[in-house]
Order: structure tokens, then C-alpha cells, then sequence
């Protein structure tokens, strides 16, 4: 048995087709009009519609009415619960690392906000990029800190 190498390659039988050759003469069977009958739209050259035409009737892209506004400037927050916090130990603040590394946010999040819900009973250094005011009362009646990050 041959080696398969790049010189011994070839291409599986009937994969390769020649182009057809249109407008070659009436011994090709696709000469005079080449295949596009006489005359109207589709015989001449760039003739055909556009996609979504639909015959002059009003198209449904412009039918159906247009609602809403999306805030191309609208800022994504990751959202974490003060409950969620308590598996950290409090040795080192909380980071926005941190959290990715437990998998409390997303590795795609760019900015952090802490909610206040659920109990925290430990002093927690947290940093994060906004904080609700629930969450920050709770933080300092435990003996930690609500560090606020700029923003991306």
C-alpha cells in the first residue's frame, strides 16, 4: 500500500465537475440564450429581484411597526448576592477575580455590582463597581468594607 502524502492525493471519482460553459454554440445546448429563454427580466444581464422584494406590495420589513429603543451605551452588571460571599474567608478582600475564580460571575463580566441579599456574619473587605444600599449597611454592621471600583 502507497504512503498518503501530498503528491499521492487525489480527488474522490465524479467531485470535480468542469464549469458549465454557457452561450458556446447551439452544440453545447446552452448556446444562443444561454439557458435564460427570450427576453423579460431574468434574460437580462443583472436582471432578477432583490432579496425581500415582494412585488411592489409593501414589504414586511416595513409593514410591522417599530417599538422599543436599545441603549447602545447600556452598562452590564455581573450581580452577586451577600449571601454568596460567606464561602470566602475574609484574609484577602473580595475582587472581581475572586469571585470569577469560584465561579460567582461569568469570565465575560466586565463589571461587578453586590446586592444585599441574604446574611453575611463575617467582616469582608469587598471591592466591586457598585453596591445597592442594603448591601453596604449590612458590610459595615459586620465590620467590613464596601470598596467601589472605577468604572470600565
Amino acid at each position: 500500500m502507497k504512503r498518503l502524502t501530498l503528491e499521492t492525493l487525489k480527488h474522490a471519482p465524479g467531485s470535480r465537475q468542469k464549469p458549465r460553459r454557457v452561450g458556446r454554440g447551439i452544440g453545447s445546448g446552452l448556446g444562443k440564450t444561454s439557458g435564460k429563454g427570450h427576453k423579460g427580466q431574468l434574460a437580462r444581464s443583472g436582471g432578477g429581484k432583490r432579496p425581500g422584494f415582494e412585488g411592489g406590495q409593501m414589504p414586511l420589513t416595513r409593514r410591522v411597526p417599530k417599538r422599543g429603543f436599545k441603549n447602545p451605551f447600556r452598562k452590564e452588571y455581573a450581580i452577586v448576592n451577600l449571601g454568596n460571599l460567606e464561602r470566602f474567608d475574609g484574609k484577602e478582600p473580595v475582587t472581581p477575580d475572586a469571585l470569577k475564580a469560584v465561579g460567582l460571575i461569568p469570565g465575560s463580566a466586565v463589571a461587578v455590582k453586590i446586592l444585599g441579599e441574604g446574611v453575611i456574619k463575617k467582616a469582608l473587605t469587598i471591592q466591586a463597581h457598585k453596591f445597592s444600599k442594603s448591601a453596604v449597611q449590612k458590610i459595615q454592621a459586620q465590620g467590613g468594607k464596601a470598596e467601589v471600583l472605577e468604572s470600565v
